[in-house]
């Protein structure tokens, strides 16, 4: 009988959602069944072993031996989520690129704050291309290849177009007859390579800065 007691103990205790009292127990077993010594036995048999019965508040559970502990440990990297700023600005990129700052707060309509861009160009979404042949000589932005493996793109010619966009309700049904969204596969000329005094972007600050956008003055 005390073998059965203490199978029926086992069998409750690995089904139970969570730690179960002696007075939980006696409830599911006969009523002749001795359950303080079925717990006892039950301890005594998983002592040392890689699962021990411990008991957590007057509570009875099955828990990983202590000096086990270190197995069950799990590291994982979490990205950095991406602030609707620089989701935004990396999508105005990936669009109109080879881009420039200036080009980007114009069609944002705000000024890029402070650390947007460095944010991207911090995790490999973005990168400096080259300079613009205007006065000034601004640096001008691509994205990656790190941009197509993050979001599963062949391409740039695998970006959504507008059919796709409109489908997902990305875009307006009644958008203006002229209205295109841009090739970002199309070359342009007005662009110089960057030289070897191109070391760093233009701002390196406020790494993790909010959307603390305002309007360019």
């Amino acid at each position: 009988m005390s073998e059965a007691v203490e199978r029926a103990i086992e069998a409750l205790l690995f089904a139970a959602a969570g730690p179960l009292s002696a007075a939980d127990l006696a409830q599911r077993l006969p009523a002749e069944a001795d359950v303080g010594a079925g717990l006892m036995a039950l301890k005594a048999r998983y002592a040392g072993r890689g699962v021990e019965l411990a008991c957590v508040a007057d509570r009875w559970r099955f828990q990983t031996a202590a000096d086990l502990a270190y197995l069950m440990t799990e590291e994982r990297e979490e990205p950095r989520r991406l602030s609707k700023a620089a989701q935004e600005t990396l999508a105005i990129i990936a669009y109109h690129q080879p881009v420039t700052r200036a080009e980007i707060e114009s069609v944002r309509g705000v000024a890029a704050s402070k650390g947007t861009l460095d944010v991207l160009l911090e995790l490999g979404l973005v990168r400096m291309r080259g300079r613009r042949r205007t006065p000034g000589r601004p640096v001008t932005y691509g994205t990656t290849d790190a941009f197509l493996e993050h979001y599963g793109l062949a391409s740039l010619g695998d970006l959504p177009g507008m059919a796709e966009m409109k489908a997902a309700g990305l875009l307006s049904l009644d958008l203006p007859a002229d209205f295109s969204v841009p090739d970002p596969t199309a070359a342009r000329s007005d662009e110089d390579p960057l030289d070897t005094s191109d070391e760093a972007p233009e701002f390196h600050t406020d790494f993790l800065g909010g959307d603390d956008d305002t309007p360019p003055s």
